[in-house]
């Protein structure tokens, strides 16, 4: 009587196909016991490769996948290589044209480097150099004027400035400068935007010192824009910046806030001040001027007084006469015998005729 079967489809006597009592029989009837090794030997247990390694296994290896040629191969018969080959030429030819071409506006010029070293400029237009990193250009702007003012619109704390007899004076100033010397701007100052700021600052202090207050607040501001606007290009000059200063502007001129009303009343005495020399001015202008005509007509009475003494002092004595008989009251005393003279303008009659109107009243 045979055995009974084990639950992993083994026979039970001696002499079955697996000695262990659990291995299926050739035939494939009754499940495998698991415990026990597959016929063929240990089973790998790492990942099993997809088709997608597959695929660019074979790609990498340029296409072989067998003795007969049929592995994978890239659309149109290009196997990897060559496509790679293909790329990367398109990359080198892209890099030579965007950086051998390069377009220079109408406001500038371009400084030209060859490995760092300065070759020379590009005129505006299309201009063509070595491909980079052997050349580099630099576009600068030569035509164009760059302004910048200080202390800034946003910033909001006074710059304060002393002055030469003693006195604080906030103060906000603008510059317009441009670009003279290309290669002097591209290569002799580290940062030239900075260096414009720091020389303005310099010049601006150092002329404001030798200043008086009334000067910098009132008519010495144009000789002070003009000192220095001069101060500065002889110092980027010295520095070899190749920056033109255009000109230089004092926007703001005011007393510090913590005394600003005692300034407005100063000003407001210096206004005075200035009206009144103004009309003190003009009014000796014109004494002067009556003096200078009186003078000129006497010499000229003087010069016909010596060509005619008598009747040059005879005609004086009736100018004289009449400039001065209209202002006072007169007094007219007739002889007999002559006709009445109406009294007019507060004219007094004395004698005959000053008794006639009287008696003709009667």
């Amino acid at each position: 009587m045979s055995k009974p079967k084990s639950p992993w489809g083994g026979g039970g006597d001696d002499g079955g196909d697996n000695d262990e009592g659990g291995s299926p029989n050739e035939d494939g009837a009754g499940p495998r016991n698991p415990w026990v090794q597959p016929p063929g030997g240990p089973r790998s247990r790492g990942p099993r490769a997809t088709a997608l390694d597959d695929l660019l296994k074979r790609a990498r290896s340029g296409g072989g996948g067998g003795g007969n040629g049929g592995g994978f191969k890239f659309p149109g018969g290009g196997n990897g290589r060559t496509i790679w080959g293909v790329g990367t030429g398109l990359i080198i030819l892209a890099w030579i044209v965007l950086t051998s071409f390069h377009t220079i506006g109408t406001q500038e010029i371009g400084v030209v480097t060859y490995f760092g070293r300065y070759s020379g400029t590009l005129s505006p237009g299309i201009r063509m150099t070595l491909p980079s990193p052997i050349a580099s250009v630099q576009k600068v702007n030569v035509t164009g004027i760059q302004t910048f003012a200080f202390p800034d619109a946003n910033d909001s704390k006074p710059n304060l400035v002393l002055t030469g007899d003693g006195n604080l004076v906030d103060l906000g100033y603008s510059v317009q400068w441009n670009i003279s010397d290309p290669q002097k701007y591209a290569f002799e100052l580290d940062n030239p935007d900075d260096a414009v700021k720091a020389t303005a600052e310099t010049a601006i202090r150092a002329v404001v010192a030798n200043s008086t207050l009334d000067e910098v607040l009132g008519a010495g501001k144009l000789s002070i824009q003009t000192q220095v606007a001069d101060a500065m290009q002889k110092i980027l000059t010295d520095y070899q910046s190749g920056i033109h200063i255009v000109s230089v502007a004092l926007n703001n001129t005011a007393a510090p806030s913590q005394v600003s009303d005692a300034f407005k009343e100063v000003t407001a005495a210096q206004n005075d001040r200035q009206s009144n020399i103004t009309q003190a001015r003009g009014y000796a202008v014109q004494v002067v001027a009556n003096a200078q005509g009186e003078a000129a007509r006497f010499n000229g009475l003087y010069a016909q007084y010596k060509l005619a003494p008598d009747p040059t002092r005879r005609r004086m004595y009736y100018e004289t006469m009449e400039s001065i008989l209209p202002k006072v009251d007169k007094t007219i005393v007739e002889p007999r015998n002559i006709a009445p003279l109406l009294p007019l303008g507060g004219t007094k009659l004395v004698g005959p005729a000053a008794k006639a109107p009287a008696a003709g009243g009667q």
